[in-house]
């Protein structure tokens, strides 16, 4: 008979061979779930090798993340929050929290000028977590909360997919010197990384002298790890740092989304659909806001695993469970958030906000003091980051109604067409003069936009159901509605306002999913209606680009309405017609009916979305590596020319400052040029008289002035910038010695190609290097 727990007597001579048997069975699924994570971390090492990056340096950066990052970071996040009840999960917060204390050991190493002890940071907290009887514990997973088998493997292929878009990016950007014409931005992050090796305070380092303002915690984490590793900045910006921080973010997305729904196959959906999923696509000219990680923006992808954990901790405080020492964990990150990213924090405060507010009403006007706690440790440090990092174009901002117009081909090239580099003003200039078909056309487009994003917004549904007494809906539906209130309530000359809506994307995705657990589905209905939206994306083809009139573009959006409504329809049908050939084993009546038809919409967009998002990285692949750019086009920096650059960085002393000639993309030095060349700083490591002003705050603020973008500004400086050109065009022993006294001018950079380089200069300065049109002189 069995006894209360279950268990069924037996003689006590017999043998009892069930736990042989469990333990068997126990060790072949450890091996099965260990067996797609040896794959992930074999392919890792393997995609680095693949894009040129050395063996040794492969191993360094790993051993960094695994002792420095993942290690630390997860003795600390059990200790603090307590253990996940599995490994991959505990890994995965614990790397995040990793990247927290990292930021912390960093400023200090900067503070005191021990940046040589930064890699020896994870010691004495290892060794507290041995010799400390409490916290030993923290070494084992703890109480158990085991994943089953189908997730391991699930999450696995989002991030082995989430590698493949990686690689994509790695082989169209070659590792220096090679001929080249790199993205600026990244050559500015670049200049960043280098700066922020060195001490307190931090300067601009195309502007010497200057403060540095601006969200660089993404550039400090590269900083350190490239000083810990001794691995070159160049190469962990351009191939080492981004796969690690995708995966981290997919497996916080992931457990997020698990706490929330109480599902585990919700994680690897939620983790697919906010690092694989984009916009659904029926129609490809429109500008969408469409994918959360981005190798152009390191600051865009390394705050959101900062900024999930976050969340997470946010929805525990206001649901008013305790959170203990976890409190401290609030100020840190949220201040960890906005110095990575200026716009990240904004929408998870609105959405707090908005969290009080209903429990408030809902707790009939009793004040909810956790929640209110909660939003007052987001508040303070979003105020202390404004102070300490607001800048390179983040003060800019400025309120404009349909702002992200600009950003679209069908209002450039119609109502927009005169607007040209203006800002200012409640509407966009175009709009503000438009007749009723210019609203019309304004009022298609933000639908358009909202239906093509529905993957990302649907999910705020679920404050329709039941959890409409829990916190947490309120919080990320809050956070998503602000995200995409920032897109289109505010102007930036650089469109930068997408980053609010790009930062929420995580939660618009755990919100989706999360609707998809409440209307319970059978699973054949989720499937057939997932496999449609995929079948829509990969077989309906694209619309062919119209004649730039307005008439042109609304007949190809009528026709993307139409589409869209027509999948939706067909997934609807799908789900109830799956669901009849089941016999409705859950149950008929109307409401089951359209709760099911609803998840057939649900899965299919989110089918619609991955497929897009995995299709776009598989065609960035297919395409051809970046192969070296002609020294004939004008916007390529030569192999000669990135070797000095990188000479002068291995030579000069970390306090030299550096003169250069080189300005402008492209390469030669003209009136109102594009002024973000950045490579001088970036490849050469130090610090400049002036370089490149296109980012500074005083260029950005005079975007417009006659008529000018930002980057084609003047100098901010005149006096500086005419002093440093004199010095190359015709130098004199005063101008040297004044460059030497005024700004530590210890090297000149002169290219040739940027300019006229006076013979004499050879004679008031030693000459160190000649490599192609650069000549390295050092100052005696």
């Amino acid at each position: 008979m069995p006894d209360s727990l279950g268990l069924v007597d037996r003689p006590a001579s017999a043998p009892a061979p069930q736990p042989d048997r469990r333990s068997a069975r126990s060790l072949r699924s450890a091996v099965v779930a260990a067996l797609p994570w040896a794959v992930l971390l074999a392919a890792l090492p393997a995609a680095w090798s693949y894009t040129n990056v050395p063996a040794v340096d492969v191993l360094r950066y790993v051993a960094y993340w695994s002792l420095a990052l993942v290690l630390p970071g997860t003795l600390v996040h059990r200790a603090v929050r307590g253990g996940r009840g599995n490994l991959p999960e505990d890994l995965g917060f614990g790397a995040a929290t990793g990247l927290l204390l990292e930021l912390g050991v960093w400023i200090a190493a900067a503070a005191t000028g021990q940046q040589h002890l930064l890699r020896w940071w994870p010691v004495p907290l290892v060794l507290a977590f041995l010799a400390v009887p409490r916290l030993r514990q923290h070494w084992r997973v703890g109480a158990r909360r085991p994943l089953p088998l189908a997730w391991h493997w699930s999450v696995v292929a989002v991030l082995l997919l989430a590698l493949l878009w990686a690689v994509a990016q790695w082989r169209l950007v070659p590792l220096p010197p090679v001929n080249h014409s790199y993205y600026q931005d990244l050559l500015y992050h670049l200049s960043l990384v280098q700066e922020l090796t060195r001490d307190l305070p931090f300067q601009l380092p195309q502007m010497a002298g200057e403060p540095l303002r601006y969200h660089y915690l993404s550039d400090a984490h590269m900083a350190a790890g490239s000083m810990i590793t001794g691995i070159p900045p160049a190469t962990v910006l351009l191939r080492l740092w981004l796969a690690p921080v995708a995966v981290v973010s997919v497996l916080v997305t992931a457990g997020l989304a698990r706490d929330l729904t109480g599902r585990s196959w919700a994680g690897p959906v939620a983790g697919a659909a906010a690092g694989l999923g984009m916009p659904v696509a029926v129609n490809s000219a429109i500008a969408d806001g469409a994918f959360a990680f981005s190798f152009s923006s390191p600051s865009q992808t390394y705050v959101l695993p900062l900024l999930v954990l976050l969340a997470g901790i946010c929805v525990d405080a206001v649901r008013g469970r305790p959170l203990g020492v976890a409190w401290a964990l609030l100020p840190a990150l949220g201040l960890a958030c906005a110095g990575a990213k200026s716009s990240a924090l904004p929408p998870l405060i609105a959405g707090v906000a908005v969290a009080v507010a209903a429990t408030w009403w809902q707790q009939r006007r009793r004040v909810p003091w956790p929640a209110l706690a909660t939003l007052l440790c987001l508040v303070v440090p979003m105020g202390l980051g404004y102070l300490l990092f607001a800048g390179g174009g983040a003060g800019t901002l400025a309120p404009q109604a349909f702002a992200f117009l600009h950003a679209m081909p069908q209002y450039r090239e119609t109502i927009g067409a005169g607007d040209g580099v203006r800002g200012g003003g409640l509407l966009p200039f175009g709009l503000s003069r438009a007749g009723a078909s210019g609203w019309l056309l304004t009022f298609v487009l933000l639908g358009w936009w909202l239906l093509v994003q529905l993957p990302r917004l649907i999910g705020m549904l679920v404050l329709a159901g039941p959890r409409r007494a829990d916190p947490a809906p309120w919080l990320l539906s809050g956070a998503v509605l602000a995200g995409a209130g920032g897109i289109w309530t505010l102007h930036h000359p650089s469109l930068s306002q997408v980053y609010f809506w790009l930062d929420v994307l995580p939660f618009g995705a755990v919100l989706t999913v999360w609707l998809l657990t409440l209307v319970r589905p059978p699973w054949p209905v989720a499937v057939s209606a997932a496999v449609l939206g995929v079948a829509s994306y990969l077989l309906v083809p694209m619309m062919p680009r119209p004649a730039a009139t307005m008439v042109g573009w609304m007949g190809v959006l009528g026709r993307s309405y139409l589409r869209l409504a027509v999948l939706l329809l067909l997934a609807a049908f799908v789900a109830i017609g799956v669901r009849a050939l089941l016999g409705r084993p859950d149950g008929g009546g109307r409401r089951r009916t359209v709760t099911v038809a609803l998840a057939g919409v649900t899965a299919a967009l989110l089918g619609a979305s991955v497929a897009r998002g995995v299709d776009g990285a598989v065609r960035y692949v297919q395409v051809a590596p970046g192969l070296p750019a002609s020294v004939a086009q004008p916007s390529t920096v030569t192999a000669a020319e990135m070797r000095a650059a990188l000479w002068l960085d291995e030579h000069a002393a970390d306090g030299d400052v550096v003169a250069t000639n080189v300005h402008c993309r492209p390469v030669p030095t003209t009136a109102h040029c594009d002024a973000r060349a950045y490579w001088v700083t970036g490849l050469g490591g130090h610090r400049t008289v002036v370089e490149s002003w296109g980012y500074t705050d005083a260029a950005l603020a005079a975007n417009g002035r006659r008529g000018l973008g930002y980057v084609r500004q003047d100098p901010p400086d005149p006096a500086r910038f005419a002093l440093n050109e004199r010095v190359f065009r015709a130098p004199t022993t005063a101008d040297l010695d004044r460059l030497r006294a005024d700004y530590r001018v210890r090297w000149l950079f002169a290219d040739t190609r940027a300019g006229e380089v006076s013979p004499a200069l050879a004679g008031l300065a030693q000459v160190r290097l000649v490599s192609g049109s650069v000549t390295v002189y050092e100052l005696r």
